[in-house]
């Protein structure tokens, strides 16, 4: 049973009920008892009990009868704004959870590894924000393995990170992005579309970020093909990276995500290394196993993950799912539902 509050009467510790204050406030807007019961579905001795208990916990009365009907009293007219003021808090109340359970309101929490930060959480939250204004945002940036952490941690309610394994979490897959190989136009390998992988080591290799996982990515390519390329730069970011690139000065594979729009525009040159497959890291979602059903914010953010294809750029990678639906994704990894 739900009470409003505890008062302390003739020093005595009663409670008022909800339904105490519900009798009351609506036999004063109608000043009727029986149109009162007919408004709230009840008998009309069942509202006088309420009323007489009402009054028997406030130790005065609320209402006489008169010529009219049921008039308030002097001190049911003192209570009234305050029994309006209970009622108006409690539908407050019951409201904000009920935006809460819509993810119309609240708090997200999100984690993302610096590409996706970047490069494709920006597009998320534009249309996110769309639908759901009142939820304030909140996103915290690291590696995919600090994310992770944050996420077992229960510091976060979402990240967005390349594919990790823990028994904690769960995980949803989102799309593949693919380590592009780029240069300027002005570069003596701008104008080709194909080059074969020893081509390379006549170019200067641009690295970003010697922590994150594309850093080895690369590398390992680059080790596993015999190559060792003539001149390295480093950097600890992919935008400087892509300055660097686009200024000439040496070649680098880079996420597709984080190129598609120089790629679109010319400013930078897709470039196939003959024979190589594709290096491709899987991004995913994910929030610990243990929270139970997603709700509310973090609900209505999963709507516009189930449709992040719509905001990524075209790339031959994009397509993680057999037909039917089915993701491919490993035996045991399980999904977020």
């Amino acid at each position: 049973m739900l009470y409003i509050k505890r008062v302390d009467i003739s020093h005595r510790n009663e409670r008022v009920l909800l339904s105490q204050i519900e009798g009351f406030l609506e036999t004063a807007r109608h000043r009727n008892l029986s149109r009162a019961a007919d408004a709230l579905h009840v008998t009309q001795p069942a509202l006088s009990a309420r009323i007489q208990t009402l009054e028997a916990e406030l130790g005065t009365a609320l209402f006489v009868r008169g010529r009219h009907g049921m008039d308030l009293t002097d001190a049911g007219r003192a209570f009234l704004p305050y029994a309006e003021r209970a009622m108006g808090a409690l539908d407050a109340g019951a409201n904000l959870l009920m935006e809460l359970r819509r993810g119309g309101t609240g708090e997200l929490v999100l984690g993302a590894a610096p590409a996706v930060s970047t490069y494709v959480l920006p597009l998320l939250l534009v249309r996110y924000a769309q639908d759901f204004p009142n939820v304030r945002l909140i996103v915290r940036t690291g590696h995919s393995e600090e994310i992770l952490d944050l996420a077992v941690r229960r510091e976060i309610d979402l990240g967005l990170v390349r594919e990790l394994r823990h028994p904690d979490i769960e995980s949803l897959p989102l799309y593949e992005d693919e380590l592009v190989l780029v240069a300027a136009g002005s570069h003596h390998l701008g104008e080709r579309a194909t080059v074969g992988v020893h081509e390379l080591e006549s170019a200067r290799l641009i690295l970003f970020d010697r922590t994150s996982s594309y850093y080895e990515l690369t590398n390992a390519f680059f080790r596993e093909a015999g190559v060792a390329p003539s001149g390295i730069m480093e950097l600890d970011n992919i935008d400087a990276a892509k300055q660097m690139v686009g200024q000439g000065l040496g070649v680098a594979l880079l996420p597709h995500t984080s190129v598609a729009s120089e790629l679109g525009d010319g400013r930078l040159r897709a470039i196939d290394i003959e024979g190589a497959a594709p290096i491709r890291r899987r991004m995913v979602a994910i929030r610990r196993r243990d929270i139970g059903p997603p709700s509310g914010p973090v609900a209505g953010f999963l709507d516009v993950l189930a449709r992040v294809d719509e905001v990524l750029p075209p790339s031959p990678a994009r397509d993680m799912k057999t037909p039917g639906g089915r993701s491919d994704r490993p035996p045991g990894d399980a999904p977020i539902d």
